[in-house]
């Protein structure tokens, strides 16, 4: 879309009705160097001329504060220590085998990189989002799985090792095949080298801090058993009480002004995209003929996003004031993914106590449809013994010979 043709856009006026950030002089002579959009201007030009708002003035101030820097390394070393605990669930026997048939590495490439992107276009597209909202929609689809998606797996009893398997492969592919994504969906809203931009640094630090954590947790796993039980409970109630405090801090501080900001159709945009990611992986799993616990896996793994990856993006390709609520749709896509494998969860743990563990009331005399199918489908075999009776009150059982002769 060529936005010098809509009403108010007046280019030689564009930098002064944006005001840039603390540091933002950098960010924007990067951008305009990387070549910037059409007719030279700036990437965040090419999308409207708009004006600062108040809730847009809040987003400098905590952008750059010390307090959103402390809450990045906080939450960082939360996570790897979560993957230190994931990493005390690892079979080293069958990880290797894993590696052997490659078959997680072949379902990341097509969950993270052909679903999820696919998902975010379409639902861009189909709900008619603008610009920035698109933008921010394509990028958390883009992104790799998150680690959000190894604690679910733990939790519905999923295949652990393919699920590491799986983060580990997506986080690896990204550095190639994100900026790929990127190149092939954004041209529907922009027209600008957006993927000269991406975090590379940020990749590989989000990868050197799944692989390290997970290879010292498969360690303690096998020097210190105890030690990694402990560690593992401790890991994933760290993350639970860090997570929830980050939604309550988040929300108490930008939700009530961003929020709002935010159309209503991007809401529901946030609350379809995990369903269809969970959904895709299952389907996924299903083709691939996988048994029920891989199955869960795969499909926490593709409705999962690395949010933190997506929100540094953001960061670095918008100015707040032009990003202003959409700088909240990673937080909002964690809270919907959360919440809806939350409920998966609840459900699994349902079915398997009332279903797959069914008690057997035999000793009350009532008889359940499995134990009346066993001992219908059950062959007694004659050669253990035969019934004599020589007493009306009394019957015994005696051995029989190995071909009983029928009487």
């Amino acid at each position: 879309m060529d936005n010098s043709t809509q009403p108010g856009f007046n280019l030689p006026h564009i930098p002064q009705q944006v005001a840039f950030p603390p540091g933002g002089d950098a960010t924007m002579a990067g951008l305009e160097a990387t070549g910037g959009g059409r007719f030279g201007i700036p990437v965040w030009a090419e999308f409207s001329a708009v004006a600062p708002t108040e809730s847009s003035h809040l987003m400098p101030a905590f952008w750059d504060s010390p307090l959103s820097h402390g809450i990045n390394v906080f939450v960082g070393l939360v996570l790897c220590f979560t993957m230190l605990g994931l990493g005390c669930t690892v079979d080293v026997s069958q990880l290797g085998e894993h590696i052997r048939r490659p078959v997680g590495v072949l379902l990341a490439l097509v969950c993270q990189f052909v679903i999820m992107p696919l998902v975010a276009f379409l639902l861009a597209l189909t709900f008619s989002l603008e610009d920035v909202e698109a933008m921010a929609v394509l990028l958390c689809g883009c992104c790799p799985g998150g680690n959000l998606s190894n604690i679910m797996s733990l939790l519905v009893h999923g295949e652990m090792n393919l699920s590491i398997i799986m983060t580990i492969s997506s986080t690896l592919l990204a550095l190639v095949l994100m900026p790929l994504c990127l190149w092939i969906y954004s041209r529907a809203w922009i027209n600008t080298p957006i993927v000269n931009l991406m975090p590379f640094g940020a990749i590989i630090l989000t990868l050197c801090s799944t692989l390290i954590p997970i290879g010292l947790g498969v360690l303690l796993r096998y020097r210190y058993t105890r030690v990694a039980d402990i560690v593992l409970k401790a890991s994933l109630w760290s993350l639970l009480v860090t997570l929830l405090l980050l939604f309550i801090l988040t929300g108490a501080m930008l939700g009530p002004e961003l929020l709002s900001t935010i159309p209503p159709s991007v809401y529901v945009v946030a609350i379809l995209m995990p369903l269809c990611g969970y959904a895709a992986g299952y389907g996924l799993g299903v083709l691939f003929d996988l048994p029920p616990n891989s199955r869960r896996s795969v499909s926490l793994e593709t409705g999962c996003q690395n949010v933190q990856l997506c929100t540094a993006i953001l960061k670095l390709a918008f100015p707040p004031q032009l990003i202003k609520g959409m700088y909240m749709f990673p937080l909002l896509y964690a809270l919907f993914q959360a919440a809806e494998a939350g409920v998966f969860i609840l459900a699994y743990r349902m079915y398997r106590k009332n279903v797959l563990h069914k008690p057997d009331h035999m000793g009350n005399g009532e008889d359940t449809d499995i134990t009346y199918q066993r001992f219908q489908d059950e062959d007694f075999d004659s050669s253990y013994g035969a019934v004599t009776v020589s007493d009306p009150n009394s019957i015994t059982l005696d051995p029989c010979p190995p071909d009983p002769t029928p009487v």
